[in-house]
């Protein structure tokens, strides 16, 4: 449904009050909509999104890279919202990217007007039809590291630009070799309704390095990787208009090189846990983290912990565990089953039934993925609440 304004939205950057995907349980949070306190009405568990926080890391990546005259084309896997895209796109992102088609369809439904990556190889004749009517809605790229997939799209008859993916280091997708690169420029220009746009390249195994400095090498090492595919097909007389791909950990890096001339970054939006633990007090560690899931002490019974009503079912796993935020004193969180937590008592700690708590998600994208809306928070003030548009859109 489409946003509509809320009260206690004054001096807010357009934030909607999405009202389609809640239950009946959210009523009181609408009712108290900007009052102070109202956060503690939302039911549990929640994703909860600082927006100042949110704004703050969308205005400093944007501001970074304006400085060095490369574009952001944000990736919506990270968010899967209408109302982030939005967001970035007010600070300057020429477009976004998304993992899927699907994905990317659930978004231009409610944002007219798109640029849009399709970062994942599209594979099969019904995935690159599906592609065709996605581009007569926006303006398409699809990302492709075969001849195949070159001409599934191409015998769609739609005007979709070819992006060649291009692998430079990760190994789960991208062609591996300048021949290989080469063959998806020469079946593009077979196809009339298909334009070579450029090339893709996605240092997915250098965003959560270690270290400053070995997280840079990692990633000049995978940017050289892709200049030797540029250059290579620049030599051929093929224009290489454009060269994306990057991500939150490498943005620094990425920046500095000036490898890319379009940057995807995801995870700078909200941050969590695996990018906390891996950067520390690195340059790309400034994002603040604006995401947290909200959840309830439902029984306090036992000595050494309580038992909160977020477990395996509300967030990612393969992370870890996350980090219990906002209480005095020494607390850790394990998970205690498909719907509870264990949060441990610290010797100064007093938690209590009906408490909540806040906590760090491991992984946020998968983490978003299991909600239905975002609730858009100042301090403890509900200001609004935004769809997950695109959750579930994996194919």
């Amino acid at each position: 449904m489409p946003s509509t304004p809320g009260p206690g939205t004054a001096g807010g950057p357009g934030l909607p009050v999405d009202t389609g995907r809640l239950t009946d349980a959210a009523g009181p949070v609408l009712d108290a909509l900007g009052r102070a306190g109202s956060a503690a009405l939302v039911p549990t568990p929640a994703l909860l999104c600082d927006v100042d926080a949110l704004e703050a890391n969308l205005a400093d990546l944007a501001g970074a890279a304006r400085a060095r005259g490369v574009d952001l084309r944000p990736h919506a896997k990270t968010h899967k919202s209408a109302f982030v895209t939005n967001r970035q796109l007010a600070h300057g992102a020429v477009g976004i990217s998304c993992a899927s088609v699907s994905e990317a369809a659930a978004i231009v439904e409610r944002v007219a007007g798109l640029s849009v990556l399709v970062t994942s190889p599209v594979v099969g004749p019904a995935v690159a039809r599906r592609a065709a009517a996605l581009a007569r809605r926006c303006d398409l790229l699809v990302a492709v590291d075969h001849p195949d997939g070159v001409d599934e799209l191409g015998a769609t008859g739609a005007r979709i630009g070819v992006v060649c993916d291009v692998d430079v280091g990760l190994g789960r997708t991208g062609v591996a070799d300048v021949e290989s690169a080469r063959e998806v420029v020469a079946r593009t220009t077979q196809h009339p309704d298909l334009w070579f746009a450029g090339v893709q390249g996605y240092a997915g195994h250098a965003q959560h390095v270690t270290g400053r400095d070995a997280r840079a090498a990692s990633t000049r090492a995978a940017n050289r990787r892709l200049t030797r595919v540029v250059e290579a097909l620049d030599a051929d007389g093929t224009t290489v208009g454009l060269r994306t791909g990057g991500g939150t950990g490498s943005s620094g890096t990425d920046l500095e090189d000036g490898v890319l001339g379009e940057l995807q970054p995801g995870s700078y939006v909200f941050m969590d846990a695996e990018y906390r633990n891996a950067l520390g007090d690195d340059h790309e560690a400034r994002f603040a983290q604006s995401l947290t899931i909200a959840t309830t002490v439902v029984s306090a019974n036992q000595p050494g912990f309580v038992t909160v009503d977020a477990g395996l079912k509300a967030m990612a796993t393969e992370a870890g565990s996350p980090t219990v935020v906002g209480v005095p004193g020494d607390v850790t969180y394990t998970f205690f089953g498909d719907e509870h937590g264990l949060v441990t008592r610290g010797a100064t700690t007093v938690l209590a039934r009906g408490d909540r708590l806040a906590l760090v998600p491991p992984h946020c994208d998968p983490t978003v993925d299991r909600y239905d809306v975002l609730w858009l928070v100042r301090g403890d003030a509900v200001v609004g609440v935004a769809d997950v548009d695109a959750r579930g859109c994996s194919q």
